[in-house]
């Protein structure tokens, strides 16, 4: 599966009462869906996937694959504390069709001394999960830059998406990529993923058509032709950063994209940043770049979700309240997204 481009961070509505919001999740997929952003990242931190039950999980899950276009690359974030539920969540995952897991340091091994017992996690759920492997690497859970050099080589592990990947650990994971063999994946014509969803599409080389004007009846191979074209491309080990701020630093350090928090409540301006880059025009690149820096920091820190969410409401997408204990903003504080949002809107 190709990894390149901008993810977008799925948050989770809620009702008031703090049941599930599923219908405002399936709209809000869809308006994503006609953005130009490659994919998108479920349960994820911007998913408050802590809070929310194991039936809740999968109602998520099903809610946002169902509603996502079906070039749009969907990763599900699936990891628990034990290798056995782990699989359970990357087994519906599959049953969904999504394109890929994605797993974090789970808590019982979070100490960095547990090395083996943290190699044997990731190992045994890349070993059995039906669906390639995205390494997920936070500043409070982190994996060190020699550990997922390690974990790179393993077939089924896809890449990493990285909160705290700085020019220092993308050199040292860069050249650690370099002894990793290169696999073919499948893309379109110009390039670009294709998903599982899109696989579905294409016919069979050949289809039985019964055809009752041939003597006797009977039945004939008729060519048929696939929905999409397809061609392969090698990749490597896709590494994507997931802090707003570092997306132009970590491009240029040979990152092939990103899952920026704010990306939930401003998709456009996520996006014309990486195409400011993919077009060649670092100075472009630099500009949009810095436009979203203010509104970044907002959605990364401070209020975190809460921020994020109300973001969203400001500019078209729902995001409504964050479930308790997260508290909502107060006045001063929407102001302050308000005022760093002016200038963002889609």
């Amino acid at each position: 599966m190709l990894l390149e481009g901008i993810f977008l961070p799925l948050t989770t509505p809620f009702h008031p009462d703090g049941r599930l919001f599923l219908h405002k999740l399936a709209v809000n997929v869809e308006h994503y869906s006609r953005t130009q952003a490659a994919g998108m990242l479920v349960l994820g931190q911007a998913g408050e996937a802590g809070s929310l039950t194991d039936v809740e999980v999968r109602q998520v899950l099903e809610t946002a694959i169902g509603a996502a276009a079906d070039e749009k690359v969907m990763i599900a974030v699936v990891g628990r504390d034990s290798v056995a539920a782990t699989l359970l969540l990357a087994e519906t995952a599959a049953d969904l069709n999504y394109d890929a897991i994605a797993v974090r340091v789970p808590e019982c091994v979070a100490d960095m001394a547990m090395r083996a017992e943290l190699m044997t996690y990731f190992r045994a759920v890349a070993d059995r999960s039906n669906l390639p492997l995205v390494l997920l690497s936070g500043r409070e859970r982190p994996l060190g830059a020699d550990v997922v050099a390690e974990l790179a080589s393993h077939p089924n592990v896809l890449g990493l998406v990285d909160e705290d990947a700085d020019a220092r650990k993308l050199a040292f994971l860069q050249r650690a990529k370099a002894e990793v063999s290169q696999q073919q994946v499948t893309v379109t014509a110009t390039f670009a993923a294709v998903t599982n969803r899109m696989m579905r599409q294409v016919a069979p080389v050949g289809n039985l058509v019964s055809v009752e004007s041939l003597s006797g009846g009977g039945a004939v191979l008729v060519p048929s032709v696939p929905a999409i074209k397809t061609r392969t491309k090698k990749v490597g080990f896709q590494i994507l950063t997931a802090s707003t701020s570092g997306m132009l630093e970590a491009w240029n350090a040979g990152a092939t994209g990103a899952v920026p928090r704010l990306g939930a409540c401003a998709p456009q301006a996520c996006c014309e940043v990486w195409q400011a880059f993919r077009d060649g025009d670092p100075a472009l690149a630099a500009e949009k770049q810095h436009r979203i820096l203010r509104a970044g920091a907002l959605v990364e820190g401070w209020r975190g979700i809460a921020a994020l969410k109300y973001g969203c409401d400001l500019n078209s997408y729902f995001g409504g309240r964050p479930r308790l204990p997260l508290l909502p903003l107060s006045d001063d504080e929407r102001g302050r997204v308000e005022d760093a949002l002016a200038g963002l809107k889609n």
